[in-house]
């Protein structure tokens, strides 16, 4: 995360959150299980510190008042911890979770009831076993001279050398597919490491709001998140990110960043969203809860907690899933090829790739 506008103020919103936190647990009770005890605690704090109720338009004393009246002295923790389950999800947040030692609370809805536009069987006669792999990067060139590469999850490794020799590898293509379908989220550092390869000059990529007070509409003011050009190789052709509903948090994150750069086109389903920074804490009886404290905005000011909209529109037909084609791919190399018609890719320095 070093060097990165965004991860340090990150880091800022944290150690602040922690004080906070440990602060407003200096009020509270030792540790209990009393059912009422840990549902009020609970309610309070994603009443003073959740971060999206007017834009979703929730009303959590509806909320109180609709579960409230399920709790009861004698209900055993299972029972308890569905009814805080069911209270998390009227939030619609997939960065909200309830965790106990025998389950973990979810919100999917964000992409269930979405089609897929992502088929792994398919996807494997594209990328085949003989791709190349640096960190968690898997990258080969397609026909017609077109990069193309898979990164499935920004928790895992990006290095800035994994970069370079992807971008080197590609030196002699027109143009680059992207990949980010089925990719849930992870680290926004990677998302910034991987944006600022693409990136022709330092921009603000979006802004950040914190909590400043314990009601609903208490923010800062949005503070600017800046993001500077990698001074490594960089791909400034035409380049082209695949997105289906399952791109969430990190991954929604890196393409809304990506979306700012002209020689970059979105394709595929909308994202799925997830832009609110996860505030953690415990409940009297020992359980942890995450959701989402501090919303990150695009660089319009725009919360995308609901998705970002592809460039263009596409799902993979049915009739091309049966003859193992992946219409997304399909589309995006059709679009490169007329994109790049009669360019010739060239080096400048050893240090860009350009076109």
């Amino acid at each position: 995360m070093e060097g990165h506008a965004m991860t340090r103020y990150s880091t800022i919103l944290l150690l602040l959150n922690v004080f906070l936190f440990f602060a407003s647990c200096a009020e509270e009770d030792g540790y209990t299980t009393d059912p009422r005890t840990n549902f009020e605690v609970l309610w309070k704090q994603i009443d003073e510190r959740y971060c999206f109720f007017e834009y979703k338009n929730i009303d959590w004393n509806a909320v109180y008042d609709k579960y409230s009246v399920q709790i009861s002295d004698t209900m055993n923790r299972y029972q308890l911890f569905n009814v805080l389950d069911r209270m998390l999800a009227e939030l619609e947040d997939g960065h909200t979770n309830l965790i106990s030692t025998f389950n973990i609370s979810r919100f999917w809805n964000w992409y269930e009831d979405y089609p897929d536009n992502f088929n792994a069987v398919v996807h494997k006669g594209y990328i085949g076993t003989e791709y190349n792999i640096a960190g968690g990067l898997k990258y080969l060139v397609l026909r017609d001279s077109i990069g193309y590469v898979y990164y499935g999850d920004f928790s895992t490794l990006v290095g800035e050398a994994h970069l370079d020799e992807m971008f080197l590898h590609f030196r002699d293509c027109k143009g680059i597919i992207f990949d980010v379908r089925n990719n849930t989220g992870g680290s926004l550092a990677y998302s910034e490491r991987i944006a600022s390869r693409f990136m022709p000059e330092k921009l603000i990529v979006g802004y950040i709001m914190h909590k400043t007070g314990t009601g609903h509409n208490d923010f800062s003011e949005p503070y600017p998140i800046e993001l500077e050009p990698s001074k490594r190789i960089k791909w400034l052709r035409p380049a082209i990110v695949l997105t289906n509903r399952s791109c969430y948090s990190a991954t929604n994150d890196f393409v809304s960043k990506m979306k700012m750069f002209s020689h970059v086109t979105v394709i595929g389903d909308k994202t799925g969203g997830g832009c609110g920074l996860p505030f953690h804490s415990e409940l009297p009886n020992g359980w942890s809860v995450r959701f989402s404290s501090s919303p990150i905005l695009n660089a319009k000011k725009e919360i995308t907690e609901y998705g970002i909209d592809p460039d263009i529109k596409i799902d993979i037909k049915e009739s091309d899933q049966l003859n193992n084609i992946d219409t997304i791919i399909e589309e995006a190399i059709g679009y490169l090829k007329k994109k790049t018609a009669g360019a010739t890719p060239t080096v400048t320095s050893g240090e860009y790739i350009n076109e």
